[in-house]
């Protein structure tokens, strides 16, 4: 089969490699319909995350289950399903407490090897703690199948973001990254019942975004012209709910500075850069509570599944651009580029 892997960076190539197999009574194999390029992954490519030559990469994917173990219970040849970003054991005191990403046993597509959601097949181990079913109609449905493509990763991610900053209905919400995470914040956002939402970004294709999500107001400033365009927004307090989903020290600073006292900053932006841009002693001050890291999809997805299903949560807009498997190298270079936002790959 073929599959994306990493060579240095800038060097993403299409190759053919081993097609996967049952290895393990645990494992399934998934025919893979969809997968995308996420925002993280452009920071291996970029070389600012170090990866071995010949490594694999992706890990965001749906498809149809073509093998299963013989231990495998819930799925079987032929079932649709969506695998979250981690897979996990589904057993251990971390899955059972919702925690997937923290599992003993689990692991992340793309790790040395493992395969990554960026090809044509993909081996699932724990396919019972890690697999979610999805309705078959959904198969021959291409705007479905991009929405539910989300629910491997950013949505959850925004979600994430979201309960971690402690959104409820009637809240204020700031929202730092106009990429995709940051936009499925937007969306988790009105979800829970946000009043008002302020998204910061410069660019307007997706601010325009933002809006189509919920958004009532933008910000393009940076730095400090941003914090004092939220204030000035929110009468001089800032946001009940800040979202931090960019992961470089300007950005933390940023929602630290525009989160209103007794407030709380969910952050799920990979973090990458000098620093964190924390002021524990500002934050103590302020009473301004932070969460959040590696969002647990998994566990995730059953609450969210309804809503994309339905059409009341609709994420598909992200998805920018398509691409077969052999333009998956010309994907990564358009979302370096800022040409797009991100990448959809129907192998």
């Amino acid at each position: 089969m073929r599959a994306t892997v990493i060579h240095a960076p800038h060097d993403i190539r299409v190759e053919e490699v081993p097609d996967p197999k049952v290895q393990l009574p645990t494992d399934a194999v998934v025919r893979v319909l969809r997968a995308c390029i996420c925002g993280s992954d452009l920071w291996a490519y970029r070389g600012e995350s170090a990866r071995q030559p010949g490594q694999r990469i992706g890990h965001e994917f749906l498809g149809i289950v073509e093998d299963a173990g013989a231990e495998v219970n819930g799925f079987k040849a032929g079932d649709l399903v969506v695998a979250p970003f981690v897979w996990s054991d589904g057993t251990c005191e971390f899955c059972a407490e919702g925690l997937q990403t923290s599992c003993p046993q689990g692991g992340f597509w793309g790790s040395v090897g493992s395969d990554g959601g960026q090809g044509e097949a993909v081996r699932v181990p724990f396919a019972d703690g890690t697999l979610v079913k999805l309705p078959a109609a959904a198969a021959s449905d291409d705007h479905l199948l991009t929405a539910l493509l989300a629910l491997s990763d950013v949505l959850g991610t925004g979600h994430h973001a979201a309960v971690g900053a402690g959104v409820k209905r009637g809240s204020t919400v700031a929202v730092v990254g106009d990429g995709a995470v940051g936009l499925c914040g937007v969306l988790a956002a009105k979800r829970l019942g946000a009043e008002r939402i302020i998204a910061l970004g410069r660019h307007q294709v997706r601010t325009d975004i933002a809006r189509t999500f919920g958004a009532t107001d933008v910000v393009a400033e940076r730095g400090e012209a941003a914090v004092d365009a939220v204030r000035e927004l929110t009468r001089g307090q800032g946001a009940h709910a800040v979202i931090e989903a960019v992961g470089t020290e300007q950005s933390m600073r940023t929602a630290v500075e525009i989160t209103r006292d007794g407030g709380a900053i969910g952050y799920v932006g990979v973090p990458h850069g000098s620093g964190t841009g924390l002021d524990l002693s500002v934050m103590f001050d302020r009473n301004i509570a932070l969460r959040g890291g590696v969002a647990p999809a998994r566990a995730y997805i059953p609450e969210l599944l309804p809503d994309v299903l339905s059409g009341t949560v609709d994420p598909s807009p992200v998805f920018d651009l398509t691409v077969g498997i052999d333009g998956v190298p010309g994907g990564y270079k358009a979302m370096d580029e800022r040409t797009a936002l991100k990448v959809l790959v129907k192998p």
